[in-house]
């Protein structure tokens, strides 16, 4: 599917993604996949539904989605290049996942952030409401 805004298209088609600038950002400009080396962002995006966001055919930004399409969503390595930040791109990208049609009537919806709350607020998600249930398991490097 594919979706336009001015000069800017949002797109998950698979084929568009360009591994080397989402691996290149997500390794040297994230802080929370530093670590992640190609074969592991290889296979995260393969394992995912991806949105990329492009001006011309250059990829600007990114997200993807991991899901079961029925109950559950998680949210991960959404970034707007720098050059591109503050143009509104990331609430556009925002809008596009949370109404993506396969992604309708799920339970629940997860993301982790240090910094970007207040974007995620505004498509309603908010701390755990129970966190007394919720239990992870993380890698001693995880964010």
């Amino acid at each position: 599917m594919n979706w336009q805004n001015g000069e800017f298209t949002i797109s998950t088609d698979r084929e568009r993604l360009q591994i080397d600038v989402i691996h290149q950002f997500l390794s040297e400009e994230s802080y929370w996949a530093k670590e992640r080396t190609r074969a592991q962002t290889e296979t995260a995006i393969a394992n995912s539904l991806c949105f990329g966001v492009y001006k011309s055919e250059n990829l600007v930004g990114f997200a993807r989605v991991v899901s079961d399409f029925a109950t559950f969503a998680y949210l991960g390595d959404v970034f707007i290049v720098e050059e591109f930040r503050g143009s509104g791109l990331s609430k556009w990208l925002m809008d596009v996942i949370v109404n993506y049609p396969d992604l309708q009537n799920l339970r629940r919806w997860i993301l982790a952030t240090r910094d970007a709350h207040a974007l995620y607020e505004k498509y309603e998600f908010a701390a755990l409401r129970f966190p007394e249930r919720w239990m992870e398991k993380t890698a001693p490097n995880a964010y």
